[in-house]
């Protein structure tokens, strides 16, 4: 029996996944918790970790410090994206992480980030390739182009001709456009002004046509973290976050708009008074939902699948199985 847990730190949101995987190969869920830093605060225009994102990170920390100690884990990896990357305090955050969690921070390159968000994604759906996945992050979204898989012989048991293979990444990029970062850049108003949202979607319209994603060829599309999972709770109209029922919700071109269009004409205090909504998130759902929106609009029909695995399932997994 081994039980590992994951922490994935991102610019916005701080997540923990504890698994237990069984002799008999069985993986059974623990724990899973997510928490709101806002780590990525002030982070675009001054190039350090805020004081204030610190102190609300370290309080997470010492919370899943617990927890992890409760289940008495035999491995333990704490993985960092986008606003680790580049901060000046990078050292103050790996010493608060060390002297709370008892562990190193792993900093990710992109290619990394990439494997493990694909790695978890495909453990929880199934979507026909070339399939684009996605995550929105608060400092940075990252594309993924699945691929087609890399045929492998068929078994001697199966039927002549036939053969199966595992998703290959055929493309990956990571932009900085992530909803922290294009709140604090584009969108200051509360609500954003017209010419607010307009920069902002020429910005970020930009920044995805500058990458190599063939997305007239793209059969799906699947968006993972809390832009995508947002607005799928809102469809559904929750009042009390249910993750499995979120996951597998298809988001439609008329679903996006809805939810985009209230969240970037209401002030983000009204935003965090609707269910399942963090106030943190609230106030910077709509600079991601424009990014969502900007990509769907270049997916042919413009359908998103929503997926609870993640990066974070990702890096449980690769404790399981590296």
């Amino acid at each position: 029996m081994t039980t590992v847990a994951a922490v994935d730190c991102g610019t916005n949101s701080i997540r923990l996944l504890v698994l237990r995987q069984e002799d008999d190969g069985t993986i059974t869920e623990l724990a899973r918790e997510t928490r709101l830093a806002k780590l990525g605060q002030g982070v675009d225009a001054t190039g350090e970790f805020h004081p204030d994102a610190l102190e609300r990170a370290n309080r997470i920390f010492e919370e899943y410090a617990g927890i992890i100690s409760s289940h008495g884990t035999d491995q333990v990896r704490f993985v960092a994206t986008s606003a680790a990357r580049d901060v000046s305090n990078r050292a103050v955050f790996e010493a608060n992480v060390r002297e709370r969690l008892g562990i190193k921070v792993d900093v990710i390159p992109g290619a990394e980030e990439a494997y493990l968000s694909t790695l978890g994604v495909l453990s929880g759906v199934d979507a026909p390739t070339p399939c684009l996945v996605f995550d929105i992050g608060g400092g940075s979204t990252e594309l993924i182009v699945v691929a087609d898989p890399v045929p492998e012989p068929a078994p001697a048991t199966e039927e002549p001709g036939r053969s199966k293979g595992s998703p290959r990444i055929a493309y990956s990029v990571s932009l900085d456009i992530g909803a922290v970062r294009m709140k604090e850049r584009f969108l200051p108003g509360d609500p954003p002004s017209t010419d607010e949202v307009v920069q902002a979607r020429a910005y970020i319209g930009a920044q995805l046509d500058a990458t190599d994603v063939d997305f007239p060829s793209l059969v799906s599309a699947v968006g993972v973290a809390g832009t995508a999972t947002s607005f799928a709770a809102a469809k559904l109209g929750m009042q009390e976050y249910v993750r499995n029922k979120v996951h597998e919700t298809l988001l439609t071109r008329d679903d996006i708009e809805e939810h985009l269009g209230r969240w970037l004409n209401q002030r983000a205090a009204v935003t965090a008074e609707e269910p399942c909504m963090h106030p943190l998130r609230a106030q910077v759902i709509a600079a991601g939902g424009l990014i969502l929106d900007e990509i769907s609009r270049r997916v042919p029909g413009g359908n998103v699948l929503v997926s609870e695995t993640d990066i974070l399932d990702g890096i449980a997994l690769g404790l399981l199985a590296p």
